[in-house]
């Protein structure tokens, strides 16, 4: 609990305040609430010291709007002044449940536009808030982390962006790969990975689970999700196997090469459960089954993932 007594007694940089876009509105709310209790009922001694000031209060969330004209184009409007505060803007670019208004037709806002509204945000705060940082659960472009023949590296540009634009410290979870940060090294990029909470939730929904290496296989579903497979199952002590994508390089549709079929590799699966990541594959069930028919279960362990921040 030692690290707990020194949160508690930690100097603060400068009054926090939290922007939650409305893409994040749920969740900004359940972060509000968790500081509103935190702060009110730590022990801290200094409460009265002046460097303390803004430490508690009732509401942290800040007030703010982002209108559009009826051309579609938009703003950021501050409604309160956020001079020397310690910002955290909170936004959920994979949030495809929110519409506005163009020239009369109804439009689900996309990730470029969830992430154009982060950057008037911040564009509006620049040079008055103290400090700028963001909380982007699902990492906007981090499927394009890499370029592979005639590519842009979206990924790693809009994070220099972001922190050319003053952004001091980005924080993520479960990145695609986390080596995009090598975009701006000087600047905080944190990916915080969640397999403690995976593990908890399958156990809880899965109670009959037998966790060891004879009863259970954690299976990546391609090479790039390799990493965080062979972690996990490392952390439950299971086997770790993977598809790879077999593609007929002799032809080019739509800029890719087509892939011919999803090959497994990996140990004896028969009548084992099996842990698979499904999160924005190109691999389906059908593909899965095919190889795996005498399999005991399949479970999506992290097919819900980032989309518990969605609305």
């Amino acid at each position: 609990m030692t690290y707990s007594n020194d949160l508690k007694n930690a100097m603060p940089v400068a009054p926090l305040k939290l922007l939650v876009l409305n893409s994040a509105a749920e969740l900004g709310s359940k972060v509000n609430n968790y500081l509103v209790g935190f702060r009110n009922n730590v022990n801290n001694v200094y409460h009265n010291d002046p460097a303390f000031q803004g430490y508690v209060e009732k509401d942290y969330l800040f007030k703010f709007s982002v209108p559009r004209f009826n051309s579609g184009e938009g703003k950021a409007v501050l409604e309160e002044t956020v001079r020397g505060k310690d910002l955290f803007i909170l936004t959920d670019v994979c949030n495809h449940s929110l519409t506005y208004t163009m020239n009369g037709y109804t439009n689900h806002m996309s990730p470029d536009d969830h992430y154009q509204d982060l950057k008037r945000v911040i564009a509006a705060t620049n040079g008055k808030a103290h400090r700028i940082n963001v909380i982007m659960p699902f990492l906007y472009e981090g499927r394009q982390h890499r370029r592979t023949g005639r590519e842009s590296l979206d990924c790693a540009y809009a994070f220099e962006e972001l922190t050319k634009m003053g952004v001091e410290n980005f924080i993520t979870f479960d990145a695609h790969d986390p080596r995009i940060q090598n975009a701006a090294p000087l600047s905080g990029f944190d990916n915080f990975t969640a397999h403690y909470q995976f593990t908890r939730a399958l156990l809880h929904a899965e109670s009959d689970l037998v966790i060891d290496k004879d009863h259970i296989i954690v299976i990546s579903p391609d090479e790039g999700a390799l990493d965080r497979a062979i972690y996990f199952s490392s952390v439950i002590g299971a086997d770790t196997g993977m598809f790879y994508k077999r593609r007929d390089y002799s032809t080019i549709i739509n800029g890719k090469n087509p892939i011919v079929a999803h090959e497994f590799l990996g140990n004896n699966i028969e009548g084992k459960d099996i842990i698979i990541d499904f999160l924005n594959h190109d691999l389906s069930m059908e593909h899965v089954i095919t190889p795996t028919e005498r399999i005991q279960r399949i479970i999506e362990l992290y097919a819900e993932d980032h989309e518990l921040f969605s609305v």
